[in-house]
């Protein structure tokens, strides 16, 4: 059992409060005897695991962590020090997709009606970036993320009780979403999204990104309806129906493509450009580049990244 210190010990002993002349209660004595009180709270709190009081002031995006403490496990919002620097205007030849979901995440936060969204497709083509550039574009504005791991979706009603009510707008993100057959955060999802007695939160949205556009691994016996399955399942394509439910309680379905050979190379000059490369620099780069995405076997916006801090890091001689 964890151990108070004597400071602890004497701040949670109220001294008699003087009184002032006249018998009247001198504040700035009461005022000492509730810091020390409130002093004394915060000590008991931490020992009991109890989770903070989240300083909403300090950072315009949040993780949902979970740690264990002497009592069991603790749960809460972890400021996001150092947020991704990502604009819009860094995401290039995915303007359909941009311009959707920047649609939908404005009418968010103007208070007007908008849709949890789905991001799915190809790896690296921006998916999450298009979420943190949005938080940038629209962090003014009261919009602020909140990251939750697939195995805490478990935790979401907690997730919205806890920002119930707070003036701020708030995008619930979820990356790489994936589940496998029984993982509890599968229907704690479907419950969040739109499968609860209560109404979903008027200042809450769900962002996910996923290579799967249903979320779920699918097999080919799933759709072989009229065959009798050795597992004794005797309605096979309710299955099906109950893996699709999931993503269709995303309002919003966006999807993400490859990109083609001049759309990387163009990617890759940005970037380069970004970091104070000169038009000759990164003409002498394209077959460069184009050699380490075939290494990679991809050409995406994240592999046209990863080149150009490479290439960008080294030395003038070297660039040339």
């Amino acid at each position: 059992m964890p151990t108070i210190d004597p400071d602890a010990r004497d701040a949670g002993t109220a001294p008699d409060i003087p009184s002032a002349p006249g018998g009247a209660i001198d504040p700035l004595a009461l005022a000492r005897v509730v810091s020390r009180a409130e002093s004394l709270l915060g000590r008991f709190e931490q020992l009991l695991g109890a989770a903070p009081a989240t300083d909403w002031a300090s950072a315009i995006a949040f993780r949902w962590r979970r740690r264990a403490t002497a009592f069991g496990m603790q749960a809460g919002l972890q400021p996001v020090r150092h947020v991704s620097p990502i604009r819009l205007d860094d995401l290039k030849h995915i303007d359909e997709q941009k311009t959707a979901i920047e649609r939908n995440t404005r009418q968010f936060v103007q208070r007007r009606p908008a849709n949890n969204v789905l991001l799915t497709g190809s790896r690296g083509t921006g998916k999450s970036s298009l979420i943190k550039a949005l938080l940038n574009e629209y962090a003014a504005q009261e919009l602020r993320l909140i990251e939750v791991d697939k195995d805490d979706l478990v935790d979401l009603p907690e997730i919205v009780e806890l920002v119930a009510g707070r003036p701020e707008r708030f995008i619930v993100f979820c990356d790489d979403l994936s589940f496998e057959e029984g993982e509890p955060g599968y229907k704690a999802l479907k419950v969040a999204l739109d499968g609860s007695v209560a109404a979903q939160s008027e200042n809450v949205l769900i962002y996910a990104t996923s290579n799967r556009r249903h979320l779920m691994p699918e097999y080919m016996r799933e759709n072989l309806e009229a065959k009798h399955q050795s597992d004794g399942e005797i309605h096979p394509g309710e299955t099906v129906e109950e893996k699709i439910s999931l993503s269709e309680r995303f309002g919003l379905w966006v999807s993400f493509y490859p990109f083609r050979q001049d759309d990387y190379l163009a990617i890759v000059a940005h970037w380069l450009a970004s970091f104070g490369c000169s038009a000759v620099e990164i003409d002498a780069a394209r077959a460069d580049a184009l050699r380490f995405a075939l290494e990679r076997g991809s050409r995406s916006g994240r592999v046209a990244w990863q080149f150009a801090k490479d290439r960008a890091g080294r030395g003038p001689d070297q660039r040339a």
